[in-house]
C-alpha cells in the first residue's frame, strides 16, 4: 500500500533525527490520519536495516493493540505474536504492570524498537511525577531502547503531569513535536472528512424543585450557569435522547444513500444509558443495535464484527474513545458526562476517517450545548481550511415530540400531551414505568422535574477564528 504524503514526509523525518543521533522521535498528528500505517513503514524499514532485532508496540486498549499488530504483520509480512519466530508483541499499557524481569531484559539484550501508541496515556517525565505506566517506560525502556516512536493525536492531558518522552521548552513550557499534521492539513490531503458539529439547545426548559416552584431556563447554559442541574442530568433526560439520535438517525440515514456502508456512533455514560439508547434507536432506526462497554468481556468481538458487517448504530461506554479503527462511522451522538477536551477530540476522530470509497467527506457529530463542548469545538475549527468551514445555522421547526418504547405496551394513544402556556410538555402516563429507565441519582430525587418544554434548535457550532498561534511547537 502506497504511503501518503504527509507518512511519506514524516518517514523520511524519522531517519533524519534517528541518524543524526536522537533515538526519541514523537509524531502528533490529528485522530484518523493514519498514524498506525506510518509507525509500521518506520518499523519495516529499521528491521529491514538491521537497526533493531525486534519491535515492541504498547497501545491503550485490546482493540487498538489487536489493530496495531494487524498493520504491522501486514506490512512486516512477519508475526508480531511474542512467540518463538515472531519479531516483536502488541501490548497494552495495562499489562506492563505484569511484565517479569524476563520481558524487560529484552530491551537490555537487544535492539528494539518501541512504538507508543496514543503516547498521552503515560503522565510525567520524572519517576517523581510518573503515573504507573510511565514509571515502566522510564525505568525500563526510556535508556534502553535503541529507537522509540510515540504517537498521540491529542498531545496532552487532563491532569498536570507532561507526556511522556516528550520535550517541554523550559521557559514557556511549550511541548515540542518532531512532526506534527494537522486536521486542516488532513483535510486538504483528503485524508480526513470535514467534522460538522451541531449543538442541541432548547428555548424553554424548566426545573421544579417542589410542587408549585418551578424555575425556567432559556438554554442549556442558562441552566447549568444558574440552577442546580448537573450535564449528566441532561445527557440522561429521555426527550434530550429521543432528539438527538432522531437528528442523528436523519443525518445517517442521508449519508447512507452515497456510502451504504456509513454508521453511527452513541457515547453513553452508562451501561443503563447505553440500554436505554439502544432500545430508542432500534425504534426509530428500524434495525438491531449493538452495544459494547468496559463491563462486556465480549465487546472487543462485538466491535471487530461491527467493523465489518451493515449495522447502522453502535452504542459506546468506555470503549471506542480513540485507536479503534471503524472508517465507516460517520455521524456520532456525543451523549457522555465526560466533558474534557482531550475526550472530545478523540470522540470526535472515530468519524473523520475517510473510506477508500468515500462519495461523501463530512462527519457529524450532535451533542447537547454544554458551554465547555462548545468552546473545545470552536477551538478545534481554527484548524480546519477557511473555504470548508461549517458555519451554516440550522433551527429545527419542529417542537419536541417523545416517544418511549416500555416493553412494547406503550403506543401513540398511551402518551398524554398538555399544553401549558403555549408550549408543549409530552409525559408518559405516571402509572407506567420502563424496565430500561436509569437508576435515579441523589440529585435526580432532589429535582422533582427536568423539562423541555420549548422548541429543539439544531445548529452547526460557529468557529472563533482566533489566531493560528498555537502551544505546540514543531522543532
Amino acid at each position: 500500500m502506497t504511503l501518503r504524503v504527509w507518512q511519506q514526509r514524516c518517514l523520511e523525518e524519522v531517519f533524519v533525527k534517528f541518524s543524526s543521533g536522537q533515538r526519541h522521535f514523537l509524531c502528533l498528528a490529528t485522530p484518523g490520519a493514519g498514524k498506525t500505517r506510518m509507525a509500521a513503514e518506520v518499523a519495516k524499514n529499521l528491521l529491514e536495516q538491521n537497526k533493531v532485532d525486534f519491535v515492541f508496540c504498547f497501545s491503550p486498549s485490546i482493540s487498538t493493540a489487536k489493530g496495531m499488530r494487524d498493520t504491522l504483520e501486514a506490512t512486516l509480512g512477519i508475526s508480531m505474536s511474542g512467540l518463538i519466530g515472531s519479531k516483536g508483541v502488541c501490548v497494552t499499557y495495562q499489562s506492563l504492570n505484569h511484565k517479569d524481569e524476563y520481558f524487560w531484559d529484552m530491551f537490555r539484550q537487544h535492539k528494539v524498537f518501541a512504538i507508543f501508541d496514543e503516547i498521552h496515556h503515560c503522565g510525567g517525565n520524572e519517576i517523581e511525577n510518573a503515573n504507573v505506566w510511565a514509571m515502566h517506560i522510564l525505568r525500563n525502556i526510556h535508556s534502553n531502547a535503541s529507537y522509540t516512536l510515540a504517537l498521540t493525536g491529542t498531545p496532552w492531558r487532563s491532569d498536570s503531569r507532561p507526556v511522556t518522552l516528550s520535550r517541554y521548552d523550559q521557559v514557556d513550557g511549550n511541548l515540542y513535536c518532531d512532526f506534527e499534521y494537522g486536521l486542516a492539513e488532513a483535510i486538504k490531503d483528503g485524508v480526513c472528512r470535514i467534522p460538522k458539529i451541531t449543538a442541541v439547545d432548547n428555548n424553554n426548559i424548566s426545573v421544579a424543585k417542589s410542587i408549585g416552584n418551578k424555575t425556567k431556563y432559556t438554554s442549556i447554559k442558562d441552566m447549568l450557569e444558574n440552577g442546580s442541574v448537573s450535564y449528566q442530568s441532561i445527557v440522561e433526560n429521555e426527550t434530550v435522547i429521543d432528539f438527538c439520535i432522531s437528528e442523528a438517525n436523519k443525518q445517517l440515514t442521508k449519508v447512507r444513500k452515497y456510502n451504504p456502508s456509513a454508521a453511527g456512533l452513541v457515547v453513553a455514560s452508562s451501561v443503563a444509558h447505553a440500554e436505554l439508547i439502544a432500545e430508542k434507536l432500534k425504534c426509530i432506526s428500524e434495525n438491531s443495535v449493538s452495544i459494547v462497554s468496559y463491563k462486556n468481556p465480549f465487546s472487543e468481538e462485538l466491535i471487530n464484527t461491527f467493523q465489518r458487517s451493515q449495522e447502522k448504530w453502535l452504542v459506546s461506554v468506555g470503549m471506542v474513545s480513540e485507536g479503534t479503527d471503524i472508517p465507516r462511522l460517520q455521524v456520532c451522538c456525543h451523549l457522555t458526562r465526560i466533558k474534557t477536551e482531550l475526550h472530545f477530540r478523540q470522540i470526535l476522530g472515530r468519524i473523520i476517517r475517510m473510506t477508500q470509497n468515500d462519495l461523501t467527506h463530512e462527519a457529524y457529530l450532535y451533542s447537547p450545548a454544554q458551554p465547555q463542548l462548545i468552546e473545545y469545538a470552536q477551538r478545534l475549527h481554527r484548524d480546519i481550511p477557511e473555504e470548508v468551514r461549517p458555519i451554516k445555522t440550522l433551527v429545527s421547526t419542529d417542537s419536541v415530540k417523545l416517544t418511549k418504547k416500555i416493553e412494547g405496551t406503550l403506543d401513540e394513544k398511551n402518551i398524554k400531551t398538555t399544553e401549558s402556556n403555549g408550549n408543549t410538555v409530552i409525559k408518559a402516563p405516571s402509572n407506567v414505568t420502563s424496565p430500561n429507565r436509569l437508576q435515579t441519582s441523589l440529585l435526580d430525587n432532589y429535582i422533582n422535574g427536568l423539562l423541555f418544554e420549548g422548541e429543539f434548535s439544531s445548529r452547526y457550532i460557529e468557529a472563533c477564528f482566533l489566531s493560528k498561534e498555537s502551544s505546540i511547537k514543531q522543532h
